[in-house]
């Protein structure tokens, strides 16, 4: 039976003004106030009021009054749903508590706007109220909802975790999170693996050395670095790419990236001219290179060194090409000139440079004669070419200062100078008698690191390539200009067409098979 706007007034004054004593005697008052819900928009916007507020008073009614309140929250009215949603709250508390999370998750399936600011706002309430228990409510539904219920339960765990006080997340809130996040880390897509490592990486207790060994293990789980990469696969290789980029900011000098930079040279490297992009106009092969380079300094010691750097030996020889005939006295002719691949060649220098320095002996003993003689020739081929394209970058960025280095052209050009100039260094340390690993360098896609406190300016990029180059020109072969082997003028420019380094995300596959996407089901209340 329907009941008016003046009969629930009524109604809510009995029950406000009746004492805990006498209270149960006003049981159909209450019972008058969830009939509301039968009436029109307005009973309703009162019914959505008054029932959470005595709820508590009547625990014979208690899920009647929440079974109401929920029917209200599917109201085909949005100002009743907002209304409803605003209230729910008030139901989280005991037992109850983990359904209300549970329900609050599913309605972010929704598609208003206010309405799902309302459910975000209702969550993180009980939060503050049960941050387990409503933690509860979400990892259910992320585990067994409907995709785009899942897919907005990451979302908000992502986005809104990290604004609660540590009060609330408390070390065993945490150890929930980490828990359950493994669990759901066994289906997934790529996209909510990457939200899921923001939220665990976020955790107070994942910060530590301890913590983020833990995070370490779980990626190279999900890398599957136990087994061999299939180059053709796409989704396999794009499932590694993905665990790389996440684990990269986790290494450090007491947290090893020593499984993943095995992985790379025993499993990736041999294959790399096969690998099957997973994104369009991803340089694959680079892209792989330059990660096996950012990890490579955090690499522990271990049994495979030497394997591992034999194969990176290998590797850059196919990079570092012969020196052509002629090439001694300039005479190259025109279709015999070979590619210099710059960017490739700093990563696998910088990779086995950074190896090297755990085995220094190794271009010594584990190099036979010929070998390293040819090695070195290559690296003198090279460095002579090197020196033509850092003369020819420096004259061309020469007084360019502002916006015109903003440009794209000159972009593409200071970034080729800090390459040049980063190979340049290298290749001294290994033209040394025996070889030397004392240099370092600031890879070329990374940020150059500020100097603070001292006041002094960050150096632009024509200033990082004349003082690199002179720190370089010593331990080059000294040669007249007409002797240097000289590239065509203008070329360059075809050989560092991917100097500009990109983030590349997303997995292209289907949930199920763990990395993709899988269609939405609908929207359905199943509380």
């Amino acid at each position: 039976m329907a009941v008016s706007v003046e009969e629930l007034y009524r109604c809510y004054w009995v029950l406000a003004e009746a004492t805990d004593k006498n209270l149960e005697q006003h049981r159909n008052a209450y019972q008058m106030i969830l009939n509301g819900v039968k009436g029109g928009p307005k009973e309703k916007c009162l019914a959505a009021q008054f029932i959470p507020k005595f709820f508590r008073c009547f625990p014979e009614l208690a899920d009647a009054a929440l079974n109401t309140q929920l029917d209200l929250c599917e109201d085909e009215d949005v100002s009743i749903r907002r209304q409803a949603i605003k209230e729910l709250p008030q139901f989280a508390a005991g037992e109850n508590l983990p359904r209300v999370a549970d329900i609050l998750t599913q309605l972010l399936q929704t598609d208003d706007a206010a309405e799902f600011n309302q459910v975000n706002g209702a969550l993180l309430s009980i939060f503050k109220t049960d941050a387990k228990g409503t933690l509860g409510g979400l990892f259910t539904q992320i585990l067994q909802g409907e995709d785009i219920v899942r897919e907005r339960a990451i979302k908000f765990l992502s986005s809104k975790l990290k604004t609660l006080p540590e009060d609330i997340i408390t070390k065993e809130a945490e150890d929930y999170i980490f828990t359950e996040s493994k669990k759901v880390l066994e289906d997934v897509t790529g996209e909510e693996f990457v939200l899921l490592m923001q939220i665990l990486s976020g955790l107070k207790s994942l910060k530590t050395v301890s913590g983020r060994q833990q995070l370490v293990e779980l990626v190279a789980d999900q890398a599957f670095l136990d087994q061999t990469l299939d180059p053709s696969d796409t989704d396999s290789v794009d499932r590694l790419l993905q665990c790389t980029r996440q684990v990269l900011p986790l290494f450090s000098k007491n947290v090893h990236s020593t499984r993943f930079v095995t992985h790379f040279c025993c499993n990736v490297l041999p294959s790399l001219s096969m690998l099957t992009s997973p994104v369009a106009d991803l340089d694959i092969q680079l892209e792989v290179l330059k990660l096996l380079a950012e990890m490579s300094p955090f690499c522990g010691d271990h049994d495979k060194l030497e394997s591992n750097l034999m194969i990176l030996f290998g590797k850059l020889l196919e990079y570092m090409p012969v020196p052509p005939e002629g090439a001694d006295n300039g005479n190259v002719a025109v279709d015999k000139e070979p590619k210099l691949q710059f960017s490739c060649v700093e990563c696998l220098l910088f990779s086995f440079h950074q190896l090297g320095k755990k085995k220094p002996d190794f271009l010594i003993h584990k190099v036979n004669t010929e070998q390293l003689k040819d090695f070195k020739i290559r690296l003198q081929y090279f460095a002579r070419g090197l020196q033509v394209y850092i003369r020819q970058l420096r004259a061309d960025l020469q007084g360019k200062t502002g916006d015109a280095l903003k440009t794209e052209e000159n972009k593409i050009k200071v970034v080729a100078l800090k390459i040049t100039n980063n190979i340049s260094v290298l290749i001294k340390d290994l033209f040394h008698n025996p070889p030397s690993y004392k240099s370092s360098i600031c890879l070329s896609w990374k940020p150059v690191q500020k100097t603070e406190a001292t006041g002094q300016k960050r150096p632009s990029g024509e200033e990082i390539g004349a003082g690199a180059e002179m720190k370089t020109r010593s331990a080059l072969p000294k040669r007249d200009a007409q002797q240097i082997y000289n590239p065509p003028s203008g070329k360059y420019s075809a050989t560092i067409s991917n100097f500009r380094f990109e983030e590349h995300g997303g997995f292209h596959r289907g949930r199920g098979r763990g990395w993709g996407f899988q269609g939405n089901r609908g929207r359905g209340r199943t509380y």
